[in-house]
């Protein structure tokens, strides 16, 4: 099936009632026929819902259509997108192990990288987004993974995920994507080698700020490991969240060519702008990535960056201008939302880290939402041209 009818679609088995549409499974546990229905469903001769710590009816659903879009062969839902990262890592390294990572992730993606998996002596180094020749030269022998955003949140750089491929399957190292920007209508990277692919379904996936959720999906090898981890440890998504992404998943489609319509406009207009510096979207011209965003992505996402001429006092008072535009930390919401990641999602990196990671004094990202273009561009206008 093409990937709208498979979002739609792809449902659990119905109940004695023959419900259209799959209902709320809001249950902790579930009961067993007897001892030995116990017995062979703790020890996994039975493919069956335990504990919803485990498993559920509507978990299960949500990560099926995941799997389905992604092109994966299995994976687990967890409480949110931040739990995800957490949980693959922890699953797949050990004490000494090593990982490599693009440079350019999310705040939250950083300290755990740099202030929690130390505590268990894992290491990491990074590259930037424009030094992938230099990726080879980070392999250590100790070194497990490969990891990488694309595109990057905030700066929204581009990756060349089957050079990543390529690496990782020349070192034999397991490589993560976080697909979040363009979510699996918009790019799979398991066709470019991937070996895992993490979503933060709190974003474009729910699609409205409603409710928090995670998902990584791929080999089921890998997956296995970390539903293990997982199950133990408790990160699991609740069945009302799923029950919400799941029903969100059927209209993703049609919502992301919107998005992109509309941030493909924005962009465009933000390029025409004097006070708008390094406006960056995949699918403008003038990325530095372009060929590359063309070939791996469909449409090219519903995130614009830019640098407003002035650094951090005009990224301020920008934020603080804008009058349609919500101001918040999430993106992928039908709202459009700009945020400064200087003063916010990236204020606790130091000066220095930040200028790494892309992200100046002035850097603005836009999550373009459904509001009418014209209105959305006329906000952004006003506030730019404030006095």
């Amino acid at each position: 099936m093409n990937i709208e009818t498979t979002a739609v679609r792809t449902q659990i088995e119905r109940s004695q009632h023959l419900e259209h549409s799959v209902p709320l499974y809001l249950t902790s546990s579930y009961i067993f026929e007897d001892a030995e229905d116990m017995r062979a469903s703790f020890s996994e001769e039975k493919d069956r819902n335990i504990y919803s710590r485990f498993t559920n009816p509507n978990t299960s659903e949500f990560i099926e259509k995941i799997v389905k879009m992604e092109g994966a062969e299995a994976g687990y839902a967890f409480a949110t997108g931040m739990s995800a990262v957490f949980s693959t890592f922890a699953a797949l390294l050990n004490s000494g192990d090593h990982f490599v990572s693009s440079r350019s992730v999310f705040g939250s993606t950083h300290s755990l990288f740099t202030k929690y998996l130390p505590k268990w002596n894992i290491s990491h180094s990074y590259f930037g987004v424009n030094e992938t020749d230099k990726i080879e030269s980070l392999i250590r022998p100790e070194t497990k993974i490969l990891f990488a955003e694309s595109p990057t949140n905030p700066g929204v750089d581009v990756l060349d995920l089957e050079k990543l491929g390529n690496i990782a399957r020349k070192h034999n190292l397991i490589l993560i994507i976080d697909n979040c920007f363009a979510t699996p209508v918009l790019q799979n990277p398991i066709e470019f080698g991937a070996d895992l692919v993490i979503h933060s379904a709190t974003k474009l996936i729910d699609g409205q700020g409603r409710v928090l959720g995670g998902v990584t999906v791929g080999k089921e090898e890998l997956v296995r490991e970390i539903y293990l981890f997982s199950r133990n440890t408790g990160p699991a998504l609740s069945p009302f969240n799923a029950w919400i992404l799941s029903k969100s998943l059927e209209t993703l489609p049609v919502r992301l060519e919107k998005h992109c319509e509309n941030a493909l406009k924005v962009a465009r207009f933000l390029e025409n702008e004097e006070k708008a510096g390094n406006v960056k979207y995949p699918f403008l011209e003038s990325h530095p990535a372009y060929s590359i965003a063309k070939k791996q992505m469909k449409l090219g996402g519903n995130i614009v960056s830019f640098e407003i001429r002035g650094g951090l006092v005009a990224g301020r008072k920008f934020i603080d201008t804008v009058k349609l535009c919500s101001r918040s930390a999430n993106l992928g919401d039908t709202r459009s939302i700009v945020t400064h990641p200087a003063s916010t999602t990236h204020s606790k990196l130091s000066e220095e880290e930040r200028l790494e990671a892309g992200i100046k004094p002035g850097l603005i990202r836009i999550s373009v939402g459904l509001e009418h273009v014209e209105d959305i561009i006329e906000d952004l206008k006003q506030a730019l041209n404030s006095k």
